[in-house]
C-alpha cells in the first residue's frame, strides 16, 4: 500500500501513513462571504473516505452489495484556515479506531501549493445491515484496517 505508490504518503512527523487524493474547491462551495460553507469539508472527507477504499480495491459499491452499510454517526472539525473558489486541496484520510461494530476514519486537509493545514477531522461510523440493525464490522473492512501501514 506505500511501496512508490504516489497515493499514499508518509508524515515525516510521526511516521503515520495516510491516503492521498486532489481536490478542487467549487464555486457551489462557497457562500456569502465568498469562502467554502463550512459543512462542505463534510463533502470533502466523504471524498477522501471513498477514494482510500476505492484504491484499497473495496469500494462502497462492494460494501453496500455484500449486505453492510456505515452511516456517520459522529463527526468532528477543526477548521485553521479558509478555503476559497478554485483552491487546489489535498484530502488525506487513514483508518484510525476499529471497534466491534463501529469505526472511525480521520483526515487532515491542507492547500495544495502551500500544504498549509486548512483542518483535522474525523467520521465515526456504525456498521448496520440492510433492515437497520448494528452488525460486526465486516471481515473485508476489517482486514483493510489491519493492513493499512501503521
Amino acid at each position: 500500500m506505500l511501496d512508490g505508490d504516489k497515493r499514499y504518503v508518509r508524515n515525516t512527523s510521526d511516521g503515520r501513513v495516510w491516503h492521498r487524493c486532489r481536490h478542487r474547491t467549487l464555486y457551489a462551495d462557497t457562500d456569502r462571504s465568498q469562502v467554502v460553507y463550512h459543512a462542505n469539508y463534510l463533502r470533502y472527507f466523504e471524498f477522501g473516505r471513498a477514494s482510500l477504499m476505492r484504491d484499497a480495491a473495496y469500494p462502497y459499491r462492494e460494501i453496500e452489495a455484500s449486505g453492510y452499510v456505515y452511516p456517520v454517526i459522529e463527526i468532528g472539525v477543526t477548521y485553521y484556515s479558509p478555503l476559497y473558489y478554485d483552491d487546489a486541496i489535498c484530502i488525506y484520510t487513514r483508518p484510525s479506531q476499529l471497534e466491534r461494530v463501529r469505526l472511525r476514519f480521520d483526515y487532515v486537509i491542507t492547500h495544495e501549493q502551500t500544504s498549509e493545514t486548512v483542518c483535522h477531522g474525523f467520521t465515526r461510523h456504525c456498521a448496520i445491515n440492510a433492515s437497520g440493525t448494528p452488525v460486526e464490522v465486516d471481515k473485508k473492512t476489517a482486514h483493510l484496517w489491519s493492513i493499512f501501514p501503521k
